[in-house]
Parts: C-alpha cells; structure tokens; sequence
C-alpha cells in the first residue's frame, strides 16, 4: 500500500565512513531499493548516489527513462561529487542499463560507468573481487517464487479500478436482470481480474505463446468455461454464452499484459508493439461482449 510514495530524496548518502577512495555506488530513490543496498552493505564504507526516479525502482525507471543519462549527469553535478572522492568510476545496477549511455555520462562528467550485478545482494563480492562482474551476476532468473511475490502489488495497484467497474457492473445487471444476475456479473468480472493477475503470472511458462496479452487470454479461457459451469451456462443464449466467453478472456489479458514489463525476456520495443496490438484487440472484444450481453436481455 502507498508503494508510488514510498521513496528517500535523491542525493548522495554515506554507508559507514567512506573516504574519497571508497566506491560510488548508484541506485534509484525507490525506498525499498534503497534500504536493500543499504542492509547489504552493511559494515562496509561506500558512497551512494540515489538518483530522482519517483519513487519507482531501478528496473522500470530504466525503461520510463528516469533512471537515465541526464539523472546521472544532474546528480554528479549537483552533489559535487567530483570534489567528494578521488576516482572517476560509477557503480551502476546492470538493469540500470537500458536508460544510461554511459559514454555520454563519461563526456559530460568525467566518471566512467561500470554496470556491476543485477541484484544488491551479489554487491559484496563483486568489491571483493576487484569490482569483476561474474557471469553469475549477469543471470536474471523469472522463477515461480519470483513471479509470485509481484502478485499482491499488482492486486493493490488493480484494487481501485475492480471496485469501481465491478460496481458498476454488478448495479447494470441488477437493473437489467436482477440480483441473481448482478452479483453472477460482478463474480465473473472479479474471477478474470483474478485469473490475469494470479493465474497468468503463475502458469507463465507453460500457457501458449509469446504474448502476454495471448497468455492472459488462454488464462481467461479457461476461467471462462469454469464460470460457465459454476454459473449454469446451460442455460443461457448463444448470444449471452458468445458475449461471456469474448469479454472475460479480454479482462484476463489485460491484467496479464501489465506483467510483460516485469519479465526477463521482453525488451521496451516489444512491450510497445505488443501493446499496440493487444489493446484494440481486447477493447474490441471487451465492447463486442458487452454490446452482445446487452442485446441478449432482449432475444
């Protein structure tokens, strides 16, 4: 809860008492980032510079642009670091990488950049092996673990929208159909929110296809035919059993489609490229079914 202001002013801090020889080691102003470098390096003397990212970590300010080129020139230049230490060298997170030109920070500064591991806890031996980058610290795994502790964020980030739409949703039923169906609408609404953020993460690896957005929708399939058998789809119209199996898939893929800039194998153009295929695509669905159910009250 509150993670979007859960953030230290940028600048340069000191861990331990480092002297003008000690290393310089640069992270995002995302507090959680910030006291992950800070316990790891405990016991140790190090600079460290936080760069003004917003709040938002390394990862995805590198790819927002925040974690750029000109946040590590203005904050060289701003914490008088030249007149702070002795060396010329930066300590950049290797998933930094993508938003900083390092040659350019090296024209403009004078500190050349070396992007050291992916995580902070690999920190400690990468400066006792003469700051050497190991193959080891270049490997970024995607496991089930670490798909799953993304979960409860992207439930608290979705939490808002759910309530409103669902709401929504559950009062239009009701005047068109009654309770029984208000409340069957809002359950199959909340089920493929869920399914997108819980259940396509998880199965990742094993549902069909590149795309998230494709993977989100294979997701929402199946929680689609499970709703239809809770629910008493028997019964229904075509019209209303299309409209269902159109709109829910597209919900599933949208919240799985959020997961794509969280993963280990997309890049920043493939996300945009996705995107711009996947969102008409699930609006168009998302309309069809509801115009569909709309006109199913009345066939």
């Amino acid at each position: 809860m509150g993670r979007m202001d859960f953030m230290v002013p940028p600048g340069l801090y000191a861990i331990g008492s480092p002297s003008p020889d000690d290393p310089v080691v640069v992270t995002a102003n995302y507090k959680m980032s910030y006291d992950i470098i800070r316990r790891t390096l405990a016991g140790r003397n190090v600079w460290l510079l936080v760069l003004e990212t917003y709040g938002i970590n390394v990862w995805c300010a590198a790819g927002k642009g925040t974690f750029g080129t000109g946040e590590v020139v203005r904050r060289v230049t701003s914490s008088r670091l030249v007149q702070v230490v002795s060396h010329r060298r930066l300590l950049l997170p290797i998933l930094g990488a993508p938003g900083v030109s390092a040659h350019e920070v090296a024209r403009r500064t004078g500190f050349s950049v070396s992007y050291a591991t992916i995580r902070a806890a690999d920190l400690p031996v990468y400066l006792d092996n003469g700051m050497k980058t190991t193959s080891a610290m270049q490997e970024l795994t995607f496991t089930l673990y670490e798909r799953l502790v993304l979960i409860p964020v992207e439930l608290v980030l979705a939490l808002k929208s759910v309530v409103v739409i669902g709401g929504v949703a559950l009062l239009l039923v009701t005047a068109l159909g009654g309770l029984g169906a208000g409340i069957a609408a809002f359950c199959a609404y909340v089920g493929a929110v869920l399914t997108g953020i819980v259940l396509g993460p998880l199965l990742l690896p094993w549902l069909p296809g590149r795309s998230f957005a494709l993977k989100g929708a294979v997701a929402g399939l199946l929680w689609s035919g499970l709703f239809y058998q809770l629910a008493g789809g028997h019964g229904w119209s075509k019209v209303v059993t299309l409209a269902i199996f159109l709109a829910l898939p597209a919900v599933s893929a949208f919240f799985t489609l959020n997961f794509t800039g969280c993963s280990t194998y997309t890049s920043r153009s493939g996300v945009k490229k996705e995107m711009r295929i996947a969102l008409p695509a699930m609006g168009g669905a998302l309309l069809f079914g509801v115009v569909l159910l709309l006109a199913g009250r009345f066939l």
